[in-house]
């Protein structure tokens, strides 16, 4: 017989450590048929359940093993290495060599094999054979377990001590009685899988039970096929220890594995749950960006139509629809317009902080886009502003001129009524030669009066003109007015022509006329057109903009008044020749015939005139009176509108500079500077009330169309952009301190390593801009220990300025110091981890995704994995290692 206990003392590693333990009991026990029919079930069982793998099985340890070909292939699963190509022959020198080829292998993994050869083997010697496979179970199942630096067999044991100390009933101390009661199995099971066992159900005194529940539910669940028999153990004195071992170590393993692939799964469900964040950053980015770009779309349109408005009220409208627009929709727009940057600042520092390659926007959707389009909807906005007060002052200058020339061509009408029957009457064919001077006379009057009113005439096709010009929207009544008033001026000069040649040709049958008649008719006619002229005047609208245009038209209206004492004069003077008339008719008897025949104005027409005249001086004293009082309260709005504004651009001007000293003067830790920040932050806006408060001046200037205010430079624009670019500031600046943040805690930089590098930076910052140029950045890097040729300088400028700006930033010099000193996530830690998942398989089905991995992550996975093109393939295998690359931007999906 050969010494196996013998042999298995020269093996080498813990298998070696454990056979230097085995007494003198444990051999008395080779002969023991129980013992022998523990191991072969154990052994054959542990056999199988490698040989399955390769799609074979044994059914006789010792039988099946003689050829040496199954040996040779359970090497090779076990191992997964290839041993020599075996001999096919029947022969017993093939099987020899065969087996020699196995034992020669187990050899060279450092197993000495001390008295087991090969012609044992194919001889069919079951002691030998159940040596041999004890052999390979230490060096292949059980060696390479090891827990705290102790021996195989220690190391095991210890584990089984670690992973059932809490269990009422189990105290394991070896591998042989302490697993009689079966216990100890269910332990083990429970405490790495409690969803299999109900420990608290199982009773000490059932051992039968318990081993067979516990062989039951490893084989079923946990792939740990049946190697013992409840009924072997409970009915041996002392169970076999290396059946024991071998069966337990395959707990270890299976129960090891899954650790392993736990920790895998961990892995890649951090780095998937990074990758989904970030898409889900990317795709609120795009939907913002693409929502504000299409609002801006919309907006500009609306503020560069031009279409003109046919009245004041109606342009009214559309300047509140406007003021609607600047209170109302464009501020939650200027919010949506800072956090688009916010966020795309925070991805983009997430993105570097994750070893993930920057992210690109869509095109157009690029936060110089929307900055490009919303600097073009604001210029829209102010060209919509000034278009707006334009047609304001446009229509009020078309409606001033139309009220204008209605009243002009009014009064131009009432005159030339019943010229023309006038005209054209035959009353001199039968009148007296006195008659006739007469007629002549007042014809001459006539004229007189036909060419006072020609400058009438002229005003109203003057106004006519303009209104056309202005686009006056009823210029066609305007115009078909004019074209009647002018045609009928025409038909008026050519009858006034036809009748003065008729009076002439009859004035020599004529005489005599009475002066005074003609006299009072040549006075009275350029008076009467005066004080027509006067009202005309007196009831003239006006528009004024400012107090020097009233006070203007209050010193020409008292110029007005000066001339009245000597234009009663003339009317008493008119009014006395028409007294001395009726005078020297009584003192010579003359009967008069009525009327004066020289004109049809009369004294008392001309009192009724003058009366009405003087009672609109007055009245035209309160109006002017009235527009001085408005401007005189227009320039009180304009002064308190001044002072808000001058107080309003101070306190930006300051705050803008305060915020600039704040970004690069912060002490503390960047919690304080965050909070300090955002405490800063809230005081800015508790300054909104004056904001509103100069809208509101604002709002009341324009309501009362004032268009100049020579009290402040400010414009309401100047200081809301001023406002919103103080805003925009502050949160770019709490922004920079987060994205400090978020790289201090992904990175490990500590508080004082981002002080340091907050004094180096401000150290070199000459200009306190919170960036510099290059050169004074080379001097930064030098202070900072690196030393640099112009090739590794580049190399950095080239991370630290991508865009090749010239500039570097605070946050791109914190980004670079904290890439260069800390450890990230790796594509090849990745694909370790799902080569685990695996199998240590090249690929992975979604099957093993789906059992390893949380479903959503899994489904993220297999959407994203190319299908696998190595020749070691299956069908729906799928490539990991693209896929792992492809998350750090080394490949494409």
């Amino acid at each position: 017989m050969v010494d196996y206990h013998a042999a298995n003392n020269q093996s080498a590693g813990g298998a070696q450590t454990y056979m230097e333990q085995e007494n003198d009991w444990d051999r008395d026990l080779l002969l023991d048929p129980a013992w022998e029919k523990q191991q072969r079930k154990t052994f054959t069982a542990w056999c199988n359940s490698h040989l399955r793998k390769a799609g074979t099985q044994i059914e006789n340890i010792e039988e099946d093993f003689r050829d040496g070909l199954k040996l040779m292939l359970l090497l090779e699963v076990i191992s997964g290495e290839r041993l020599p190509k075996p001999e096919r022959g029947k022969m017993r020198v093939h099987k020899i060599n065969n087996v020699n080829k196995a034992l020669d292998f187990i050899a060279s993994k450092g197993v000495k094999l001390v008295s087991i050869g090969a012609e044992e083997i194919v001889d069919g010697n079951a002691k030998m054979t159940l040596g041999m496979i004890w052999t390979i179970i230490l060096r292949f199942a059980i060696q390479d377990i090891s827990v705290e630096e102790t021996s195989a067999k220690e190391g095991l044991l210890l584990w089984c001590q670690r992973k059932t100390a809490p269990y009422k009933n189990v105290n394991v101390q070896n591998f042989h009685i302490s697993w009689k009661d079966g216990l100890a199995f269910n332990a083990l099971i429970h405490r790495h899988r409690p969803d299999l066992i109900d420990y608290d159900s199982l009773r000490k005194d059932d051992p039968v039970t318990n081993l067979n529940n516990a062989f039951e539910v490893a084989e079923k669940h946990l792939d740990i096929p049946k190697m013992l028999d409840a009924e072997d153990i409970v009915g041996t004195l002392r169970p076999d220890e290396k059946a024991i071992m071998t069966y337990v170590s395959c707990f270890y393993h299976a129960f090891s594995g899954a650790q392993k692939a736990e920790t895998a799964a961990n892995r890649i469900c951090k780095v998937l749950a990074v990758n989904q964040e970030n898409e889900q950053m990317m795709e609120d980015y795009e939907k913002l960006a693409s929502d504000l770009l299409e609002w801006i779309r919309r907006t500009i349109p609306w503020l560069e139509n031009r279409t003109q408005e046919k009245t004041v009220k109606d342009l009214q409208a559309k300047q509140e629809d406007f003021r609607d627009y600047r209170t109302v929709h464009k501020p939650p727009k200027v919010q949506e317009k800072c956090q688009l940057e916010i966020s795309f600042n925070t991805l983009q520092t997430k993105l570097r902080l994750n070893n993930r390659p920057a992210f690109m926007p869509s095109e157009g959707r690029m936060v110089s886009d929307i900055n490009t389009a919303w600097h073009t909807l604001e210029g829209a906005e102010k060209g919509y502003e000034e278009w707006i007060l334009s047609e304001i002052r446009r229509l009020e200058r078309l409606e001033h001129l139309a009220e204008k020339f209605h009243q002009k061509a009014a009064i131009h009408e009432s005159w030339t009524d019943g010229k023309e029957a006038m005209l054209t009457q035959k009353d001199y064919e039968t009148s007296t030669l006195s008659e006739v001077k007469a007629l002549l006379r007042k014809h001459e009057a006539f004229e007189s009066d036909l060419a006072a009113h020609q400058d009438r005439v002229e005003q109203i096709a003057a106004i006519a003109q303009e209104l056309n010009e202005l686009d006056y929207y009823d210029a066609a009544s305007v115009n078909a007015r004019c074209q009647k008033i002018c045609e009928q001026w025409d038909i008026l000069g050519s009858l006034t022509h036809s009748r003065k040649e008729s009076l002439e040709r009859t004035e020599k049958q004529l005489e005599s006329i009475d002066e005074l008649y003609l006299e009072y008719a040549k006075r009275a006619a350029p008076f009467n057109n005066w004080m027509e002229g006067a009202m005309e005047d007196l009831q003239d609208m006006f528009i004024v903009h400012n107090i020097e245009e009233i006070q203007g038209l209050i010193s020409a209206h008292e110029q007005f008044k000066s001339t009245l004492p000597e234009a009663n004069k003339e009317r008493e003077a008119i009014q006395a020749i028409q007294a001395e008339v009726q005078r020297i008719a009584q003192s010579n008897g003359i009967k008069l015939s009525g009327a004066n025949p020289y004109t049809t104005i009369t004294p008392k027409s001309i009192d009724s005139k003058w009366e009405k005249a003087m009672a609109m001086v007055p009245q035209r004293d309160n109006a002017l009176q009235d527009e001085l009082n408005k401007q005189n309260n227009n320039d009180s709005l304009r002064a308190t509108f001044a002072a808000q504004a001058n107080a309003v651009g101070a306190y930006l001007q300051a705050k803008m500079e305060e915020i600039g000293r704040i970004s690069i003067e912060m002490n503390g830790t960047l919690e304080d500077q965050l909070t300090n920040l955002k405490d800063y932050q809230t005081t800015i806006m508790s300054y909104m009330p004056e904001i509103n408060k100069l809208e509101g001046h604002h709002q009341q200037i324009q309501e009362a169309l004032i268009f100049d205010n020579q009290y402040t430079s400010y414009t309401m624009e100047h200081l809301r952009v001023g406002w919103e670019q103080l805003l925009t500031t502050i949160a770019r600046t709490i922004n920079e301190v987060e994205n400090q943040i978020l790289t201090r805690d992904a990175k490990g930089i500590s508080q004082e390593q981002l002080f340091e590098y907050r004094a180096s930076f401000n150290h070199f910052d000459k200009k306190r801009s919170g960036q510099m140029v290059s050169e004074d950045f080379r001097a930064l890097l030098i202070s900072t220990g690196n030393s640099l040729g112009d090739s590794e300088f580049n190399r950095i400028m080239g991370i630290v300025d991508p865009n090749s700006t010239g500039v570097v930033t605070f946050q791109a010099f914190i980004d670079f110091m904290s890439r260069e000193t800390t450890d990230t996530d790796t594509a090849d830690q990745v694909i370790a981890s799902f080569k685990i998942l695996a199998g240590d398989k090249n690929f992975i089905t979604a099957d093993e995704l789906r059992r390893e991995l949380p479903p959503d992550q899994a489904e993220y996975c297999i959407a994203r994995m190319a299908p696998y093109a190595g020749p070691d393939g299956v069908p729906g295998a799928l490539d990991y290692m693209s896929f792992s690359t492809a998350l750090y931007g080394e490949s494409d999906l």
